[in-house]
């Protein structure tokens, strides 16, 4: 692809890739334009376009061959919200002389397709005429995304904390206003129930919390030895007291395993999230295989697998790419769609890999890998 000039040798790219970026070429040794993630796009002082990148062409569906050497007004034809021809209005070559750059806005393509422009004015001088303009694009749908998925977290976390918050008013406003007139068994029932409903809140609060540290890359993991077939025994044993059937769940773990370092806590919510989605939106026997196995990780050998997998009616195979986003729900037997979001994150935190698939019996499968590792002070 042509980026300036007409060169088309490696020298030729390498200069391109130097007049594009306004380097000189020791300073973009080995960058080249079109390995930038946003468009780029220079005009020369008479407002020619002699950069024009892999991203450009893109994000404006122009080639840039059509673009060099055209002027930047019509190999860019960007447009206001309000439909006013954008570089005539803000007049980059004629206009202020302290100016130095466009800020990131929102503006139209042709076909009004959105983009997020920014612009950099190079001048000789402080004062001087612009001798070179650099514009920036960037699509505007990755922003887009993040906007709609903000609003669905809002939306959801608004409609589950309104029926338990509307249950804990009713029965609390009830108690205090005619404590006298209910019986000690009544009593119990509606705070048994406000109890429960308060937990509720809490479990979605700490959901919200973990989401908030995957997106920032601050979930902290605090490396501890980990008896993985003990943890899932203990998840098991806790089904059964609650009135599951002992023989719902099959237990299979291959020997020897190798040591396992990891967070405790945040692998028991990884297990649990993966044992209820099974136990919830599953039928028949929940299997559970614990084996050793390849890491993961570059340079490690060692690595510990397990495999929770039922026989309901599992997942479409459409929505195998879905599963682990935000708000997927299997089915509608209730749940906020983020345990398995949380759960892939976890696994990612710990330098693993997690994967779905359909089980022999033709229910879910999911499948996560850690590596053994170890805490830092022991490495």
């Amino acid at each position: 692809m042509s980026v300036a000039g007409t060169s088309t040798g490696p020298e030729g790219r390498d200069a391109r890739g130097a007049a594009a970026s306004g380097c000189t070429a020791d300073d973009c040794r080995g960058l080249h334009p079109d390995q930038l993630p946003d468009g780029l796009v220079v005009a020369d002082e008479r407002g020619r376009v002699v950069g024009f990148n892999a991203a450009a062409e893109r994000i404006t569906a122009l080639p840039a061959a059509e673009a060099l050497g055209q002027p930047l007004e019509r190999a860019l034809p960007l447009e206001d919200l309000e439909g006013r021809r954008w570089w005539q209005l803000t007049d980059p070559y004629g206009g202020l002389s302290t100016r130095t750059r466009q800020p990131e806005r929102n503006l139209l393509l042709p076909g009004g397709r959105e983009v997020l422009v920014t612009a950099r004015y190079v001048r000789a001088a402080p004062l001087g005429p612009v001798r070179r303009l650099v514009v920036g694009l960037r699509d505007t749908e990755a922003r887009r995304r993040t906007e709609r998925s903000h609003a669905e977290l809002i939306a959801t976390v608004a409609h589950e904390l309104r029926s338990p918050l509307t249950s804990v008013k009713g029965f609390t406003a009830t108690l205090l206003a005619k404590w006298e007139r209910f019986t000690d068994d009544q009593k119990r029932l509606m705070l048994e129930t406000v109890d429960a409903d308060a937990d509720r809140v809490t479990r979605l609060i700490a959901e919200l919390l973990d989401i908030s540290r995957i997106d920032s890359g601050r979930l902290e993991v605090r490396r501890q030895p980990v008896d993985i077939g003990a943890a899932v025994s203990r998840h098991i044993q806790a089904y059964v007291a609650a009135g599951q059937s002992a023989g719902r769940f099959l237990l299979r773990i291959e020997q020897p395993l190798p040591d396992l370092w990891a967070d405790p806590d945040k692998i028991d919510q990884v297990l649990s999230n993966l044992l209820e989605n099974a136990v919830r939106h599953g039928d028949g026997t929940v299997t559970i295989d614990i084996t050793p196995t390849v890491s993961p990780r570059e340079g490690e050998e060692a690595g510990t697998s397990v495999t929770v997998s039922d026989e309901g009616p599992g997942i479409p195979e459409e929505s195998m790419n879905r599963v682990f986003t935000r708000f997927w729900r299997g089915s509608k037997r209730g749940g906020t769609g983020l345990g398995l979001y949380i759960v892939k994150g976890i696994v990612e935190a710990h330098g693993g890999t997690i994967t779905v698939g359909r089980a022999r019996g033709g229910g879910a499968e999911f499948r996560f890998t850690l590596p053994v590792c170890a805490p830092a002070y022991l490495a």
